[in-house]
């Protein structure tokens, strides 16, 4: 960041939890300890958009914010389904190259989106940077030394992007805690190792794949620690692309956007997960660093007095004793098999039939095991899911690439 500029700078949240004003107030203090409010140079700005559905919130769990806290930050704005239609409305009457049709492919529920939302307006707020933040990762990081004791470092996350952001379209940093949805397994004569391999190698990407997975369920116990060379030496590197992705995640994501019409915009399959992905995907002019700041992942909700400073002596592994625990992780395959035929057309598309072949055989195979294993029928989902996004994927392919012109579209004619 260069000194005697003023830096405008947006903080993203997509948001439908309980706990956004605990993890919004951890922040700005940490924006206090870390100088950046007292700063003159950098201002900051909060967007939310937020979703009552998800959780049954009502508005005032995210617009009534303390007012000590709203003092500190230079302004914050909330968006959500009434402020949207609002500005599909104005949209549309302003340029005849629009119609809500079209707005209705970039904006509206789910977390694509909503993530289109905030960067639109942080774009048409004049932003120079939009840093994501989700509602459930906190600024910390996490490692063992060598005595196997558990260290916590703070993390100052907008600090860390602010430094490299610059010289980048987008900055990533790295993500610690309980990041896979998958809980803590003991293999046994139900379902084998072997088993569990093939089941996730047909739901996996470049991302989720078997030999990550295995690493932090089996070894590690369904935590992910820091790496503490990267805290140590804090230092970046530009992301490479591979298999036409260069990939990145939805929060501890900054945007520079100084070439904003560059960016494209988010996406994902109906009802699928994956805008990160997806994005991913449509990078390839774009220059990706990853930089060295992590955030605490918070997946299943069980660290939340993280945000008032208790710091655990150890991550428990996260076992598979309620229905929480397996509805989440039913929830995640589903969202999983919903985004992959999708991205085998796009990245794969040669051997997308013997791709899609090779999962539907695994996974008739080992969904009746993971049934008995996890003593419910819910996972019998996957395959009706998997026919219909499979059916349904040059469709869906269509869409991503009209929703990717009209963001374009967008961003050319009504800023």
């Amino acid at each position: 960041m260069k000194e005697n500029r003023i830096i405008n700078v947006a903080i993203g949240f997509v948001t439908g939890r309980l706990m956004f004003q605990n993890v919004l107030k951890t922040y700005i203090n940490k924006w206090v300890e870390d100088g950046l409010i007292e700063n003159k140079n950098v201002r900051i700005h909060v967007l939310v958009s937020y979703d009552l559905r998800y959780k049954n919130t009502n508005t005032n769990d995210y617009k009534k914010v303390p007012k000590e806290l709203q003092d500190l930050i230079d302004s914050i704005h909330f968006y959500g389904s009434n402020e949207v239609e609002e500005e599909i409305a104005h949209l549309a009457k302003i340029d005849n190259t629009i119609n809500a049709d079209d707005c209705h492919l970039l904006f509206g529920e789910g977390f694509a989106k909503k993530r289109n939302i905030v960067t639109y307006f942080a774009i048409k707020l004049k932003m120079d940077k939009l840093l994501f933040i989700d509602d459930d990762e906190y600024p910390l990081a996490t490692y063992k030394n060598n005595k196997g004791k558990l260290v916590w470092m703070g993390q100052s996350i907008l600090s860390t992007h602010l430094q490299f952001n610059d010289h980048a379209d987008i900055t990533h940093g790295l993500h610690c805690g309980y990041i896979s949805p998958i809980p803590y397994l003991v293999f046994n004569d139900l379902l084998t190792e072997n088993d569990f391999k093939l089941f996730i190698e047909a739901l996996s990407n470049d991302i989720i794949t078997w030999d990550k997975i295995k690493q932090v369920i089996i070894h590690q116990k369904g935590v992910t620690y820091s790496d503490e060379n990267i805290l140590t030496n804090q230092e970046s590197f530009e992301v490479e692309e591979t298999n036409g992705m260069k990939f990145i995640s939805g929060a501890n994501l900054c945007f520079n956007l100084k070439n904003y019409k560059k960016l494209p915009p988010f996406y994902n399959p109906p009802g699928a997960r994956g805008e990160d992905t997806f994005m991913s995907t449509a990078l390839h002019d774009l220059k990706v660093v990853k930089v060295p700041c992590y955030a605490f992942h918070d997946g299943f909700s069980m660290y939340n007095y993280l945000l008032n400073g208790v710091l655990p002596i150890e991550l428990k592994p996260i076992e598979n004793t309620s229905s929480k625990v397996l509805n989440r992780f039913v929830s995640a395959t589903i969202g999983w098999i919903r985004y992959k035929p999708l991205l085998v057309y796009i990245t794969d598309r040669d051997n997308f039939e013997a791709t899609m072949e090779t999962m539907e055989v695994n996974l008739k195979y080992t969904i009746p095991k993971m049934c008995a294993y996890f003593k419910t029928e819910e996972f019998h989902k996957i395959m009706i899911e998997f026919h219909k996004y499979k059916n349904n994927v040059t469709f869906h392919f269509d869409e991503f690439e009209k929703t990717k012109a009209t963001w374009t579209r967008l961003l050319k004619n009504a800023m």
